[in-house]
């Protein structure tokens, strides 16, 4: 309405009726009630400010002078010392400060040479190697020779190229479990429960498998792409599952050329 009358405009002395906002009701959590039982619940009276009330010492029972000083027990008598802590250590005082009229003590001298000394330690003394150090750039960079790799130390150790003690005991280890499982095989075998299988009965077995594994892989192949329906999808798994553990069988017997089988 400012825009299109100004403030001296005749129209501003009609009386307009006044336009009442009405708010909204103010949100109430239907949780109040629970959350304000809950906040009493928990409240204690002592857990902020303090106890709520306390006991006003009594006006007979005043703080008294070196009341609170501890007090040792006399041990010729059993009872308490009068004198207090305090005044039983002063008797231990410690050396008076001098005054400014004491002079010390003055005019010691030794009669060390330190000239000699320090010429005669130097003497003696073993000169310092330098420490070898190679230089790596134009600018003179350096660098130290021992930890650069250029130095052969390994090769002039005196174990060098040797086996070492724990790869001789591990290989003592594995060849006497070897030799103990060969004795008992043997005496599985004289006993007649076991029975070592030749070659031509392993090239047999060998053959069977490779052929149960061409059949499966036969009809594997002829499985239609497109597996919509759960027969097809449970002969296609059953299938995948069955030349595995040919797979598994086949490589089995190819890396094991001595094999043992249980008589039953």
């Amino acid at each position: 309405m400012t825009d299109m009358f100004p403030a001296e405009s005749i129209y501003n002395l009609i009386p307009r009726e006044e336009v009442k906002v009405t708010q909204q009701p103010r949100h109430t959590s239907k949780f109040r009630e629970t959350v304000k039982e809950e906040t009493q619940r928990h409240k204690a009276p002592n857990k902020t400010m303090g106890p709520v009330k306390v006991d006003v010492p009594s006006p007979e029972k005043f703080l008294q002078k070196h009341s609170k000083e501890p007090k040792l027990a006399d041990t010729t008598e059993g009872g308490l010392l009068e004198k207090p802590l305090k005044k039983l250590c002063d008797d231990q005082k410690k050396p008076r400060v001098p005054l400014r009229t004491d002079h010390p003590v003055m005019g010691i001298q030794t009669k060390k040479n330190f000239i000699k000394t320090n010429a005669v330690e130097t003497i003696m003394s073993v000169p310092k190697k330098p420490q070898p150090n190679y230089v790596d750039t134009r600018r003179g960079d350096k660098q130290l020779l021992d930890t650069s790799g250029l130095v052969p130390k390994f090769t002039n150790k005196k174990d060098y190229g040797q086996t070492p003690e724990y790869l001789i005991k591990r290989n003592e280890e594995v060849q006497r479990a070897q030799e103990e499982y060969d004795a008992y095989i043997k005496e599985r075998i004289r006993q007649g429960s076991m029975k070592q299988l030749s070659d031509e009965e392993r090239d047999a077995v060998l053959q069977g498998l490779k052929k149960n594994w061409g059949e499966l892989h036969h009809q594997y192949q002829g499985i239609s792409v497109v597996t919509d329906t759960t027969p097809k999808k449970y002969r296609k798994e059953r299938l995948e599952t069955e030349m595995k553990q040919l797979e598994k069988d086949i490589d089995m017997i190819e890396r094991h050329k001595t094999i043992y089988i249980a008589n039953r």
